[in-house]
């Protein structure tokens, strides 16, 4: 382009060479307007459009699940730690804040599960929250059921923070809550029912951490069930409080105890108690004539006491977890256990035939592994707050392995996408 200005100004070309660089100049003095032209109207945009949501049927279709034994496995060391601290999620309460109330050791929060047939993916949040977007979700039973959702709440916070709702459904606001993420129109709930059944104290002393209580086994606790119906995913447990001492009622009438010290009323096991306490919650989701969501036992979780029961001087002071050689799924921990799938299974072929779909997360083998990750001395409880050299060998530091359920619930959610895409294709 240079070569032909340098001609023209000189004039040494001739008069048809003259005319054929002039109509060259115009074609390029064309081109140089049109190309800037075109490209700013297609490479550049005016506002960059925000990315579409992805939506629960786009996971469907773009991601397979392989299906395996998440369940079986072992604790492997992870030298990144955990998906959040106690200083990056501000919901921890201080029950399981173990890190703020001065525990000095971190090795806790640096294992995952390892199942023998897989790897267990990391948990997304955002596939999470994608997942469950417009959905109701609760977590119904003890505070250890809380510890879970609470779990889950840290889990989100990298994508998301929750609006407290709880206010607008109960005048109880630490034993019922309700998180709203207005952003995927998804509600999170806890609904304390420790025993899933009725139940009322029955000591003359008073409600203390041991004392007598009455349960109607087959009266469903209406707290959880009568506020069930409108929600897609249940996840219900429970567990230690079934060890204190117990009266068994059937139609109104005693039926049995245990640990009750009461001559004239026969003693049976707390198995017992336990078994009709799950059945009674799962016939009443069955029955329950607009509930169609999917319920998830999440199985028992063990507590690690040693040196003496919790209210005898023991504590949970490892600072590592068991190996597969060293702990077995046995004794009490493996009874209840078997009791509750038990229950789940026959609930299961009862549910198939009203389009029910109930499944399993068995989290106790793999927690019966992690002595290392409870409070001990490290949490504040409201309940101990009257005796706080009881440690806490119960509940479960957050950060630290309970975080492993929620992993293994996403799987889950994912693994019945993909089922409910392959049949729906």
């Amino acid at each position: 382009m240079r070569v032909h200005a340098v001609e023209l100004c000189n004039g040494k070309s001739k008069p048809h060479s003259i005319q054929t660089s002039l109509l060259l100049l115009t074609l390029i003095l064309i081109f140089l307007t049109i190309i800037p032209l075109y490209l700013l109207n297609h490479s550049q945009s005016p506002e960059p459009k925000p990315s579409p949501k992805i939506g629960i049927s786009g996971l469907r279709s773009v991601e397979k699940v392989k299906e395996c034994d998440v369940f079986s496995g072992r604790w492997i060391p992870y030298s990144k730690g955990p998906y959040y601290t106690n200083e990056t999620c501000r919901l921890i309460i201080d029950q399981q804040n173990c890190m703020k109330f001065g525990r000095p050791d971190t090795e806790f929060m640096k294992w995952r599960w390892r199942p023998e047939e897989c790897e267990l993916p990391f948990f997304n949040a955002m596939e999470f929250l994608e997942l469950v977007r417009g959905k109701f979700m609760a977590f119904v039973g003890d505070s250890v059921g809380r510890n879970q959702m609470q779990s889950l709440l840290c889990l989100l916070s990298s994508v998301a923070y929750p609006e407290d709702i709880s206010h607008k459904y109960t005048s109880d606001e630490t034993y019922f809550k309700r998180w709203f993420y207005s952003e995927y129109k998804f509600t999170l709930a806890t609904l304390w029912s420790p025993f899933l059944v009725r139940a009322q104290d029955a000591d003359a002393n008073g409600h203390s951490l041991n004392s007598l209580m009455s349960l109607h086994l087959d009266k469903v606790d209406e707290a959880w069930a009568s506020q069930i119906e409108n929600f897609d995913y249940v996840i219900i447990s429970a567990g230690q409080w079934f060890f204190r001492p117990l009266i068994y009622y059937i139609n109104d009438q005693i039926v049995g105890c245990h640990n009750c010290n009461q001559e004239d009323i026969t003693s049976v096991t707390k198995y017992y108690g336990y078994r009709m306490a799950f059945r009674t919650a799962f016939k009443t989701l069955q029955k329950r004539k607009n509930y169609k969501g999917m319920t998830i036992l999440r199985t028992f979780s063990p507590s690690h006491f040693e040196n003496g029961a919790w209210n005898e001087g023991g504590s949970c002071e490892r600072t590592r977890p068991f190996t597969n050689q060293e702990k077995k799924l046995d004794g009490y921990t493996l009874e209840f256990y078997l009791t509750q799938v038990e229950e789940l299974r026959k609930a299961e072929r009862e549910g198939r035939k009203k389009g029910l779909k109930l499944r399993l997360l068995a989290t106790t083998e793999a927690m019966l592994l992690r002595p290392d990750g409870h409070p001990n001395r490290y949490g504040h409880s409201r309940a101990l707050e009257r005796n706080t050299t009881i440690p806490d060998c119960v509940h479960w530091c957050l950060p630290g392995p309970v975080d492993t359920w929620n992993e293994l619930l996403l799987y889950m959610l994912k693994r019945e996408a993909w089922r409910f895409s392959v049949r729906r294709n």
